[in-house]
């Protein structure tokens, strides 16, 4: 009795396990970014249809090509067009469908409120929005690079004893193709950027959609003058 009191009144503790302490790193927070990124159903089906997009797209237009070389006259649309051109017909699409995942996994976070549990575990902001958009865009780069070498090698068959074929190894053809595959990687990461700066989804999307769509077709009604 006497022994207890005594640990009692010396103030002593019992021993408890400690928690073990993480440290906030970039790898992790990458990791983190990762988990959320697929945890969202929409993920693998928009990126499904910017690969699919590339590929029908590309399908399209060879195919377009090749039958009316074949009655003689070529469409107006593709009088100057290689096998490069032509299975790259489907990047504006592609470039749309990337844009708007990438504004709907960064403003969908304030828009659900997930925001604030991301910044309670990473206080550093310019953290989470670059290892968003650095994931983002890495994901993007992969998806579209393999989408357009694929409808290259598929497609490209199609207009072979053609004015318009080429073939992988010809000059600036891989170059095209990566060249593609990374400009819609930066797509990715714009869209990224758009979320974060308007926090709205659909701020992002119009946005998104004005710049990339409208913008280029407004500036071919521009006077050649200009």
């Amino acid at each position: 009795m006497s022994s207890l009191s005594t640990a009692t009144g010396s103030g002593q503790k019992p021993n408890t396990p400690s928690r073990p302490r993480y440290k906030v790193t970039g790898w992790r927070v990458v990791g983190s970014e990762w988990a959320k990124l697929w945890s969202l159903r929409s993920t693998g089906i928009t990126l499904v249809l910017a690969l699919l997009f590339l590929l029908t797209a590309g399908i399209f237009a060879n195919y377009q090509y090749h039958s009316t070389y074949n009655a003689g006259h070529v469409d107006s649309d593709f009088a100057h067009s290689t096998a490069v051109d032509l299975s790259l017909f489907g990047t504006p699409f592609a470039q749309l469908a990337i844009g708007v995942l990438g504004v709907l996994v960064m403003a969908g976070q304030y828009s659900t409120g997930m925001i604030r549990s991301t910044l309670a575990a990473v206080p550093r902001r310019p953290l989470v929005l670059w290892s968003k958009a650095a994931l983002y865009g890495l994901v993007a780069l992969l998806v579209s690079t393999t989408g357009t070498l694929l409808s290259f090698l598929l497609n490209s068959p199609m207009v072979s004893g053609t004015p318009a074929a080429k073939t992988l190894l010809d000059p600036g053809v891989l170059r095209c193709l990566l060249g593609a595959g990374l400009y819609l990687g930066l797509v990715g990461v714009i869209s990224i950027a758009l979320g974060a700066l308007l926090r709205s989804v659909a701020g992002g999307i119009s946005v998104l959609v004005g710049v990339f769509l409208l913008v280029p077709v407004l500036a071919q009604l521009l006077p050649n003058s200009w």
